[in-house]
């Protein structure tokens, strides 16, 4: 059905009305900035998500394909204007397999993630992520692991199984020990699935700090700018001879020694400024 011509006059006003509040709310509203910037982020990854998905299906389901996620997501940095400065990549084992830990803050630790991923190295994520749509499908061919949190026992299972992949065929694997994004500027305690499988596999842990986001993102405060963000790769944990009896133990000092990495990579003005050094400094509020 054609439109009359009044109604053609509302559509164009509206546009034009666009073109002018867009612009507008960008250089006037640092919030509106914030908004524009994260649904680019998370849009910009879901169309180069469906970029993929064709050239990794030639491979099927294989760790290799997350050489081409890794290189389709690397630019990303360069259009925010966010340094990533990674320091320790020499620590990581040159030709076995391990489990990588990472603190977790945010959507944007995809950024440092990508910058110092190692070879045939695949994330542990929620299975949820498998649901969100192009980017859960290039996630699945390249790899990833998803296990369902609220289904222990299939947790287990599959955790086992990993052990199991780690040795078999030489995969590296990253997790998040937090089991959730971290709000206020320090670190949860860690889960102990990450330890177990290391233990259960007896192959060493690679902690990774990542510096707090607080110099360019802030959800609470709706702040997103340009800035700096170091990565640390800290020396390789030994797991042989370690029980599970063990685990506890292991985790703790893995965590004391992240989080102090962490203090000091976000308070030398290369990562968070001075965020942690203010009182009761909290709260990244990086849903995002």
């Amino acid at each position: 059905m054609d439109l009359w011509p009044g109604a053609w006059m509302l559509l164009l006003l509206l546009f034009l009305l666009l073109l002018f509040l867009l612009p507008t709310l960008w250089f006037c509203s640092p919030s509106a900035k914030y908004f524009f910037k994260m649904a680019f982020y998370n849009g910009w990854i879901l169309f180069l998500a469906v970029l993929a998905i064709p050239v990794c299906a030639v491979r099927g389901r294989n760790v290799e394909n997350m050489k081409i996620l890794r290189l389709m997501l690397l630019h990303i940095k360069y259009l925010y204007g966010i340094r990533v400065e990674v320091r320790g990549a020499h620590h990581f084992p040159p030709s076995q397999p391990y489990v990588v830990v990472s603190n977790h803050q945010s959507s944007l630790d995809l950024l440092g993630m990508m910058e110092v991923l190692p070879g045939r190295c695949v994330p542990i994520a929620k299975r949820e992520l498998l649901w969100a749509g192009s980017a859960g499908l290039a996630c699945w061919l390249a790899g990833v692991i998803f296990i369902d949190r609220k289904r222990t026992g299939d947790a287990i299972s599959v955790m086992s199984e990993v052990a199991q992949t780690l040795l078999t065929q030489d995969v590296r694997v990253w997790v998040f020990p937090e089991g959730t994004r971290n709000h206020n500027g320090s670190m949860l305690p860690f889960k102990r699935g990450a330890f177990h499988l290391a233990v259960q596999a007896q192959v060493p842990i690679v902690p990774i700090v990542m510096s707090s986001y607080q110099d360019f993102y802030c959800k609470k405060e709706r702040r997103f700018t340009s800035g700096q963000c170091q990565v640390r790769v800290l020396p390789p944990v030994p797991t042989e001879g370690l029980t599970p009896d063990d685990v506890p133990a292991l985790a703790d000092r893995v965590r004391h020694s992240m989080l102090t990495v962490f203090r000091e990579i976000s308070t030398d003005g290369r990562g968070g400024g001075d965020y942690l050094k203010k009182p009761g400094g909290g709260g990244l509020g990086a849903d995002g």
